[in-house]
């Protein structure tokens, strides 16, 4: 039977499923911070990239599914997310970006793909504007690349649970867990205020992107995703119906699959 968790109660009290043990992982010096990775698997290398305030544990239905597949999974926590630091300067895409570029040039990886959730897509099309010689292509799933792309925020059940589990994990795994509130300021304070493309900035992206939306996204307005796909050159759109934000831990298998097939049609 398929596994599904629409309401998130399963990621609240549990988690994703959790990943596996590897010794290909750890810290990598960059920039004044420690950025965190774990590898899995062999073959064309994809990165994930989680959400804001999320850390790569919620990949864990994700990264299998993947090795299986036959790529090599590189998982990133985020600067000042999961086992990552973080230190005094504002958060900014274009930063974490810089982290993700440090971890590619440890592991030795020329180009990737990246699959992006929410904040990590967002860094994961930067890149793609910015670096293109790094990036074979990015599966962007529920972000904004200007700030009219975004609902008015409205707190549901399935948004409590999220946040729920984000203060659970923050408090496990960070360095400095006692700093969750100012963590989740200076997050916020980028999100409120980042990206800032153009339509024109858009237009210069050439890696091959796929346009992510979920049917019941509660941060995601449909008609941006719409004009994303409209205005990055040869985007894709895809539509994942009966989920919302969260989709990679509600329905991984819907999640999963729309990933592999965009992964299959791109080279690198």
């Amino acid at each position: 039977m398929e596994f599904r968790d629409d309401d998130l109660e399963i990621f609240a009290a549990d988690g994703a499923a959790p990943l596996a043990a590897t010794a290909r992982q750890g810290h990598v010096e960059h920039d004044g911070v420690r950025i965190w990775y774990a590898a899995y698997g062999a073959g064309r290398p994809v990165i994930l990239l989680h959400g804001g305030l999320g850390n790569s544990g919620n990949w864990g239905h994700q990264v299998p599914a993947l090795v299986e597949a036959g790529y090599r999974v590189i998982v990133i926590d985020s600067r000042g997310h999961g086992r990552s630091t973080r230190d005094a300067r504002p958060y900014t895409y274009e930063l974490m970006g810089s982290d993700v570029l440090a971890i590619m040039d440890h592991l030795y990886i020329a180009k990737a793909a990246v699959v992006g959730w929410s904040d990590g897509a967002c860094t994961g099309l930067i890149l793609a504007r910015t670096q293109p010689e790094r990036i074979a292509g990015v599966f962007y799933f529920a972000c904004n690349m200007d700030p009219s792309g975004t609902k008015e925020f409205v707190p549901t059940p399935i948004v409590d649970r999220c946040f729920s589990r984000h203060v659970k994990d923050y408090a496990a795994l960070s360095a400095t867990p006692e700093q969750f509130d100012a963590f989740v300021e200076a997050v916020g304070r980028m999100q409120r205020t980042e990206p800032n493309y153009t339509a024109a900035d858009l237009a210069e992206i050439r890696s091959p992107v796929a346009i992510v939306h979920a049917e019941h996204d509660e941060f995601i307005k449909r008609e941006h995703a719409d004009y994303l796909a409209r205005s990055i050159p040869g985007a894709a759109l895809i539509l994942l119906p009966g989920v919302s934000h969260f989709a990679p831990v509600q329905r991984p298998a819907q999640f999963n699959d729309a990933v592999l097939a965009f992964l299959a049609g791109i080279s690198f």
